[in-house]
Formats: C-alpha cells, structure tokens, sequence
C-alpha cells in the first residue's frame, strides 16, 4: 500500500489526508502481514558483521516503529522527513540546539507557559536571547528581526487566548530576512491547518494532543522541510536520547488513522459550545476563532480550514472560576487537551502558572479565564454539564 501510494504522490495525485493518515508509514507488517505497525520492543539489532547492518543498530539512534510514525507525520504536514521526540517540549528544546550563543530568537508573547520558561529559564543561560512580541502583527515580527536573529516562533492559534498569527505573511518576512519560521500546529493538527503550504521552515506538535487523541502518551515531532534540518535533528536524537519510544509511537500510529475523523467531530462540537457560551449570562467573553465577532475570523477563514476544539471564556474572577471548575462533571478538570474526552482547565494556576501573576497581567490572561478542550461526547452533555457547572457563579 505504502509503494503505491508514493507512487500515486510521485505522479501529483496525492491521496486525501485521511488515507495518508491511516496507510503512509503504515503498510501491512512485510513478515506476518499485520495490519498495525509492530511495536518493535528492542534496544538493539544483530549486524552480520563488523561495520554491516540492515539499516538500523542501535534504537536511541533508530527504531522500526519510530521510522513509521516519523513517515505519517511528515506526509501529513507535508514535510519532507520528520523527527520525534519525548515530549513537545523535547521537540522544542531540539529545534533550539540547532542555534548557538548570541543568536536571537523572536516569538510570539502568549505561548504555552513551558515554552517561555524553557527559553527564559535553561536555553537562555546558554546565550540565545529570546525576544517576545505580538505575532498576531506581523509588523511587530518584522520590527524585532535583527541581524542576529536565526529564528521566529510562532504559535497559532495562541494557548489559551486564541489570538491568530498570518503564517504567510510572517514566512515572506522571514524567507526575505533569511530565517526560520517554526510553527507550533498543535491546537489545529495538520487536519485544519498546513503551515508548511503557507510558508513555514518547521513544524512541531506536542503529539500529546490531538495528534495522539486519547490522553495516554506524551510526545513531540519536528516535521522539516529540508533534509538538513531533519539530518540535524536525527543526530540531536542520537547525541541526546530525548527520543520517543517504540510504544508511544504505536499509540501516535493508532491515534492518527482516527485523526480525520476525530478532527470533524471536534470542530463540529466546538462551533457548538463556543455559540452556546456566548449566550450564557455567566460568561463574560468567549476566545473562539470560530465565532465572527473574534477580531481575526477573516484570517481564520483564510488559513485553516476548521476553527477546532480550542475554546476559552471569562467567568470574571478567580472564585468564579473555582466554584465552575468544581462542579464539572461530564468535563474533566486537568490540564493538557485534545483527547477525545472533554478537558477543562484554568489556565492561571496550570498551563501558565511559571508566567507569574504580572507575565499574565501583560498579555491577558486573567484569573477567571477557563479554557476548554471540546471532546467527542454527545455534545448536549457537554452544553448541559457546562450550564449546571456556570449555574454554580
């Protein structure tokens, strides 16, 4: 199936995403004729002799499952080779080896709170300098590019405001500034957003989310668009060992093959939630690219091609917040998203705790903002276990 498949690629009649999701990198086992990519549980691999192997040694360096799931991801962000890793901040931190003392790094000012505490709290000790703007402008990108500057971070939509980036016009910046553009894809998935066809240098996921879909594995990828990028990076894997392991790739490859189908029901459901809570007298504001009054809904149009699960409202007050948050039920309270159980969070006290009070002050987060991650219950369930839990305000 994976020959021809490649095959049909190599003549410009390229399968749809769901069936590059669920074959590319996941051909039937060439041995047994399993369906499913083999957890291939090694450590190492017998060589006939010195010096002479059958492509793989040692499974810090490479390991057959690994090899799988590094095809699918990249065919379905449109790289060309990808590599994963532990987690989506080991994918991160990889990205950021590639750069040296005195380079400059800009990125955006509202990430996902590990982001900033990786570049301001390790990476920053070891001389890159890290400067944060308003990336939702991409004036504001061009005026922070310096001479020095090898690299511009971006996430979009931003974790948890929802604040959109223009993925094109920030890469035709960087392309006429000659430098990488990275952006992080994880809220969207490949699914609803390429940013390699808009324009971007690399990609990375925290395959935690949506990509793995059943909140029972931690990971990251970085999908490259130039073999040096991914060459580089395979020797980070290899010198660092921050490598993904052979089970949780098994559990990305089977997460992915219901990636589609998951990715609709998401967004279906999200659309639905987000026009409920925006009726809700409870509710203060709602964060949601999807609903037209959100300041960037054209460019949401424009750029991807769902608004997805990702939603966030204003409840007014931290004891607000506390009073929902404990009477969730169908919802379950903790942090991390895009399973296919519905998770809620408070971003204050969780994902941007490391921010502190003023660093959340700057950028808008508030003590009674909950950001949601719409599962794929029955979505009356949900609307209901939301509307008992803000009766509680």
């Amino acid at each position: 199936m994976l020959n021809a498949l490649s095959l049909s690629m190599k003549n410009d009649k390229h399968p749809g995403f769901a069936t590059r999701a669920i074959h590319i990198g996941q051909e039937p086992d060439a041995e047994t004729g399993a369906v499913t990519v083999p957890i291939y549980a090694t450590s190492t691999y017998v060589q006939q002799e010195i010096g002479k192997h059958k492509g793989y040694e040692y499974s810090r360096v490479s390991n057959p499952t690994r090899t799988r799931l590094e095809q699918n991801l990249a065919s379905l962000e449109g790289g060309v080779a990808s590599r994963v890793f532990a987690s989506g901040m080991a994918a991160t931190n990889a990205i950021c080896t590639m750069y040296k003392s005195g380079d400059q790094v800009v990125c955006g000012n509202n990430l996902y709170g590990g982001v900033p505490r990786l570049f301001n709290q390790i990476l920053s000790g070891y001389g890159i300098e890290f400067t944060y703007v308003d990336t939702s402008d991409v004036k504001n990108v061009e005026r922070a590019i310096r001479k020095s500057t090898r690299m511009v971070y971006v996430e979009t939509p931003t974790n948890p405001l929802m604040a959109l980036s223009d993925i094109k016009a920030i890469s035709e910046v960087c392309r006429r500034k000659k430098v990488d553009l990275v952006v992080d894809n994880t809220f969207m998935s490949p699914y609803f957003q390429q940013p390699i066809a808009l324009g971007a240098d690399m990609v990375v996921h925290s395959t935690t989310k949506f990509l793995n879909g059943h909140s029972d594995g931690l990971g990251g990828v970085v999908v490259c668009t130039r073999p040096k990028q991914a060459e580089q990076l395979g020797f980070v894997q290899k010198a660092a060992g921050a490598i993904l392991s052979p089970f949780e790739c098994f559990l990305v490859l089977r997460g992915v093959k219901t990636l589609a189908a998951r990715m609709q029901q998401h967004d279906r459901s999200g659309r639905v939630v987000a026009d409920f809570l925006t009726k809700h007298r409870k509710v203060k504001k709602v964060f949601y690219p999807g609903l037209p009054d959100h300041p960037q809904y054209d460019l949401a149009q424009k750029q991807m091609s769902g608004f997805g699960a990702m939603i966030t409202f204003e409840t007014g007050s931290l004891a607000n917040a506390n009073k929902m948050l404990r009477k969730v039920r169908v919802c379950s309270l903790g942090e991390s998203l895009g399973g296919v159980e519905t998770l809620i969070s408070h971003p204050a006290t969780m994902t941007h705790a490391a921010l502190g009070e003023k660093g959340r002050k700057e950028i808008g987060i508030t003590d009674g903002m909950v950001r949601i991650s719409v599962g794929i219950e029955d979505v009356e369930d949900i609307i209901a276990d939301l509307d008992q839990a803000l009766a509680a305000i």
